[in-house]
């Protein structure tokens, strides 16, 4: 990919025009420089008759059409990024969450944050470079028309300055694809901080190592390719001052020892060249701003690519069976992959079945597999062997998104969002004010059109505020992830005695992992997990 191409694909007709009305405006200020270094040679009445209508003319298409190429760029080029931004986001959304976890957060997040910044950078500046360019372009035609045989000699000139600079801009880009690399390691490190903030701060020692090995090696890596890779091309721009200044010297002192040339030539030509340093030097001076932005584009293309490999079939999902008979896992399976090889943890093959308005706990050891049990049954995990079936209906990628919308979950990872987003009841606002004083959290939070007044809560009770989310969606199976477990006493037993049996008695099928086993008398049945393998499946009642 390339800014141009990804412009191109956004809208070839809009860029085409931008483009041409672009070097239209380039063109017209080309063609004042002409018609300032004419009209220094003529009389003064053939400046007024000839020259002002002329010069006002140029003078006002170089405006309009400078206007127009930036206007319809700049609005081609955010619409662009805005797309980019949905078609990344989106991506994402549709790629298994298994292939998510192994690319991990660090590179999504730098993807979405400084790969798509790095291209709207660039491609914010299309338009001034497309008028510099026509600008360079009117000038040389300028030029031509002075004297091909100069014309002929800045080629040249040209030639042996672009094949002196393309060693150190080449060198310039790898530079800078290096410390891109270093960025996804430096998001990793930035994460551990945020995430990891109370253990650093309670452990000096671990803190320090942190800092002074991890944190500062990667920083001064990403520093040194950042600097190593902006000097290459500050100095490719200041070499290409100099051959500019090389070429203005040349016409200037050794063409007319060369060319018979007139004193009006000369000074069209001297008026040329500097007036072309300044659109020269604005284009020098995005270089490192464009090369960012393909490295960027290749970073967003592989990715891209990778999550195409593992994209979801997406549909809209008809209505739910709610009148489901039997949930079966047969010989389900699914396999961790990690960077060493022969350590691979292997979880299955199970072979469960689940019916409606049973109370079902999933209980096991750290590391027994029983998050691993509860993404595979909500269809978050695709299983690599064995089947999934709800009554007569086989899951697969046709309809695991119908399949998923059965199921309200609260993760133990869980995110909560500040608005009940898609939950269009009528009497929302009313329904949640009961869940709230259900859940004794009616003096801390207000429901207004569906947001909350503020999540700024203990965990504890922000999960209970997941949880309101999950009553609000209704849906007939339920599964709780290690929810008691940042509740207090007084409401973990609510929760266990009264709420997960109200749950039940309403028809809902109600799943929960947990290691409260003074609570397991009030489960219908437990299933127990041993590393990956379901070591019993007891009926209590």
């Amino acid at each position: 990919m390339n800014l141009i191409y990804f412009l191109l694909s956004s809208s070839w007709r809009m860029v085409a025009i931008a483009i041409a009305t672009g070097f239209l405006s380039g063109g017209s200020s080309a063609g004042l420089i002409a018609l300032i270094s004419s009209a220094a040679s003529r009389s003064a009445s053939e400046r007024v008759i000839s020259i002002v209508w002329g010069f006002a003319g140029l003078a006002l298409v170089a405006l309009i059409t400078s206007i127009i190429s930036q206007v319809m760029l700049i609005r081609l080029s955010q619409n662009a990024v805005l797309q980019l931004r949905m078609r990344l986001s989106r991506q994402i959304l549709s790629t298994e969450l298994s292939h998510l976890e192994e690319l991990g957060n660090p590179r999504l997040l730098a993807t979405l944050t400084e790969d798509v910044q790095a291209v709207a950078n660039a491609v914010y500046q299309i338009p001034f470079l497309c008028i510099n360019s026509a600008i360079v372009l009117g000038c040389l035609t300028y030029i031509t028309w002075l004297s091909w045989l100069v014309l002929v000699m800045v080629c040249g000139l040209s030639v042996v300055a672009i094949a002196s600079c393309q060693w150190l801009l080449n060198r310039g880009d790898k530079m800078l694809a290096l410390a891109r690399e270093d960025e996804d390691q430096l998001f990793k490190d930035f994460r551990t901080i945020t995430e990891g903030v109370k253990e650093l701060k309670l452990h000096y020692r671990r803190r320090q190592v942190f800092l002074e090995k991890q944190l500062q090696s990667t920083a001064t890596k990403f520093r040194r390719h950042n600097v190593d890779g902006l000097t290459l091309f500050a100095t490719t721009s200041s070499w290409g001052q100099l051959v500019f200044f090389f070429a203005l010297g040349f016409v200037l002192f050794a063409l007319p020892n060369l060319l018979a040339i007139n004193a009006q030539t000369l000074s069209g030509y001297i008026l040329t060249f500097t007036y072309l340093m300044l659109p020269m030097d604005n284009i020098i001076s995005k270089l490192p701003l464009l090369s960012q932005a393909s490295i960027a584009l290749q970073k967003i293309e592989s990715l891209g690519l990778s999550l195409g490999s593992r994209t979801e079939v997406s549909t809209v999902p008809p209505a739910i069976n709610t009148t489901w008979q039997r949930l079966q896992l047969v010989g389900v399976t699914h396999t961790y992959h990690t960077e060493l090889q022969d350590s691979n943890f292997i979880f299955g093959p199970v072979d469960l079945t689940f019916y409606p308005q049973q109370l079902v706990f999933i209980v096991g050891g750290n590391g027994s597999g029983k998050s691993t049990l509860a993404k595979l049954i909500t269809g978050l995990y695709i299983p690599e062997a064995g089947e999934i079936w709800l009554d007569q209906e086989l899951i697969t990628e046709e309809n695991r998104e119908w399949y998923r919308q059965h199921f309200s979950v609260v993760f133990s990872d869980f995110y909560l969002f500040n608005e009940l987003l898609g939950l269009d009841n009528l009497d929302l606002d009313t329904q949640a004010q009961k869940y709230l004083k259900l859940l004794q959290l009616e003096h801390k939070v207000k429901i207004e059109n569906g947001k909350l007044s503020t999540t700024n809560l203990s965990q504890g009770q922000r999960k209970r505020l997941a949880l309101l989310t999950a009553y609000l969606e209704d849906r007939p199976i339920y599964l709780f992830d290690e929810w008691a477990a940042d509740q207090d006493p007084v409401f973990k037993e609510i929760f266990y005695t009264q709420l997960l049996p109200e749950l039940r008695d309403r028809g809902k099928t109600v799943l929960v992992i947990s290691h409260d086993d003074r609570y397991f008398h009030v489960a219908d049945r437990v299933i127990k997990l041993d590393y990956g393998k379901v070591e019993y499946d007891k009926q209590l009642t």
